[in-house]
């Protein structure tokens, strides 16, 4: 299915970093499986739902969530990040965009990560780093985060794709696979 097929213009998205932190807000990822815009648009929208505690057998990760179909809001979605697809096929140009700026951020952001870990392992004592010195700990943290700020790509049960061979197993499984994005405010 193309792009056109869901109603996504084929025009780029705005050129900005493959991910960028403006006051606690990025950009999330949902991946569903469903047969209509509408229908990935509802699947992804309970997962953020989840993802903010939402659901009373669901944990808060981030604080709320606005997708990109929202028009009332002036701090957050289209307001803070400019037009992205509300859902997008994953097999279409603009699915692959999305997701490949998902799953770019998740790398960029592990590694950031495991570089801070490396770091403070080679330049601090362990007493530093049970003290935190330098949020090492926090780095530590960050790299085993299943869920959250370091992980920008999720499945339809709301857990994070932590590594390729996950994601490659989600987008193998589905003949229907759409890929919705939410600003997300931590």
């Amino acid at each position: 299915m193309g792009a056109g097929a869901a109603g996504v213009s084929e025009q780029s998205f705005p050129v900005r970093r493959r991910f960028e932190v403006f006051e606690m807000h990025i950009v999330i990822y949902s991946l569903v499986e469903a047969s209509t815009e509408d229908e990935a648009l509802s699947t992804g929208k309970t997962v953020f739902d989840r993802l903010v505690g939402a659901n009373p057998h669901a944990g808060a990760v981030f604080d709320y969530h606005v997708t990109f179909d929202e028009e009332d809001t002036s701090v957050a979605g289209k307001a803070r990040w400019g037009e992205l697809p509300t859902a997008a096929p994953v097999d279409s140009d603009d699915g692959q965009d999305l997701l490949e700026r998902g799953w770019e951020a998740t790398k960029e952001e592990f590694e950031r990560n495991l570089e801070r870990v490396k770091e403070a392992l080679n330049e601090l004592s362990d007493e530093e780093i049970m003290r935190d010195e330098d949020l090492a700990r926090h780095a530590f943290h960050q790299v085993g985060a299943y869920d959250g700020p370091t992980i920008f790509l999720y499945n339809e049960h709301a857990n994070g794709i932590r590594h390729r061979e996950q994601l490659d197993q989600i987008l193998e499984a589905s003949e229907e696979l759409w890929i919705v994005p939410a600003d997300v405010h931590f």
